[in-house]
């Protein structure tokens, strides 16, 4: 794919971030790389966990029935079988390359239990932010197989699967308005360049999954399992990556929100009040009712 477009002034790496190993669910072994400090500084983007083992036991016993309010979840499952189920009567299979984009809005309990026994599980969770005028409106869900998330490759040989968003004209499977997030997942050989545009208020990084790369206008490299935060320019127009040896990263960015944010686990609105009312709501079955129930 040729593209004449190109980064005139990249942006450059404002700090390297290793993330948390931790458990999730009932004792899915996991890695947070976007932690909760870092909310505010990557605005819209609350959390990130990369996953990934051969070992059964880290993940067999997967993410049973549990409540999401006030903002979106999107997996992206390099490797392995997982099943959705939510009380809105959504039920969906995720499966190698593909994704799930699923909003909670005003409420929903959801499962994703693994369907395989053995095998590598592998892939990402990334928590979107909702604004304030859409955290209560109706939930809802999608799948999107792998073979629908769009895919090109450069002259200099760097794959792109644009997952939201665009990249070089191409648009992404989804588009989401307020946060126009973007999400790549791009594959570079060693020694590949990758140019992409990014609007200079957006928040942005990258997480080195394999290999390692140069990354941004003073090319600092990025070891595999590394979150970089972009800076945020002005005058920027975008990133340069360059694969130092064989690479793959998923490059992230969107538009900030600029509105307080307040979590209490699963839970995330505007106020203390909200997630009082929340809490309250769900001590006294009101929120199962909302948002329907999820047995199994």
């Amino acid at each position: 794919m040729e593209s004449t477009w190109q980064v005139t002034r990249s942006r450059k790496v404002e700090r390297q971030v290793a993330g948390m190993a931790t458990s999730d669910g009932a004792g899915v072994k996991l890695t947070r790389v976007l932690t909760q400090p870092l909310q505010r500084r990557l605005d819209p983007f609350l959390m990130l966990d990369a996953f990934g083992s051969d070992s059964a036991s880290d993940y067999i016993a997967g993410f049973p029935p549990h409540p999401h309010r006030g903002f979106e979840t999107v997996t992206y499952m390099l490797a392995g079988r997982m099943r959705h189920r939510d009380s809105a009567g959504n039920e969906g299979l995720i499966e190698d390359g593909g994704v799930q984009w699923m909003s909670a809005a005003r409420g929903v309990i959801h499962s994703e239990m693994p369907e395989q026994e053995a095998g590598r599980m592998e892939g990402f969770q990334l928590w979107l932010n909702l604004p304030a005028a859409t955290k209560m409106a109706a939930p809802w869900y999608r799948d999107i197989p792998a073979a629908d998330v769009p895919e090109f490759v450069t002259d200099s040989g760097a794959r792109v699967r644009v997952i939201a968003g665009a990249s070089h004209g191409v648009a992404g499977a989804m588009q989401r308005p307020d946060t126009e997030p973007l999400y790549l997942d791009v594959q570079l050989p060693a020694g590949a360049r990758f140019e992409q545009a990014l609007p200079p208020g957006h928040n942005a990084f990258a997480y080195v999954y394999r290999g390692e790369v140069a990354l941004g206008a003073q090319q600092e490299g990025i070891a595999e399992r590394r979150m970089a935060i972009l800076t945020n320019e002005p005058d920027s127009d975008g990133v340069v990556v360059q694969a130092c040896r064989d690479a793959r990263l998923i490059l992230v960015a969107g538009r900030p929100l600029g509105e307080p944010i307040v979590q209490y686990g699963p839970f995330v609105m505007n106020t203390r009040d909200e997630i009082e009312a929340t809490l309250a709501e769900f001590r006294d079955g009101r929120f199962e009712a909302m948002a329907g129930t999820l047995k199994g």
